[in-house]
């Protein structure tokens, strides 16, 4: 049987942790920056963890993470 496929984009997206979690970046920070505050920036810089509902969706895409 040969491999399976990871969905490419997926890929690029997200990355697993150690205990088996899928992180990911966050969305709006890449443009209509100057409406948003300072504080509210700085928060989309950093990263955070896919949600439950969203899980099982995600590990099907990246079947090798």
């Amino acid at each position: 049987m040969p491999k399976m496929k990871s969905r490419r984009a997926a890929a690029k997206r997200f990355t697993a942790t150690g205990s088996g979690k899928i992180k990911r970046n966050k969305a709006y920070k890449s443009h209509i920056l100057e409406k948003k505050s300072p504080k509210r920036k700085r928060n989309l810089r950093k990263s955070t963890l896919v949600t439950a509902a969203d899980f099982k969706r995600t590990k099907r895409m990246l079947p090798y993470i």
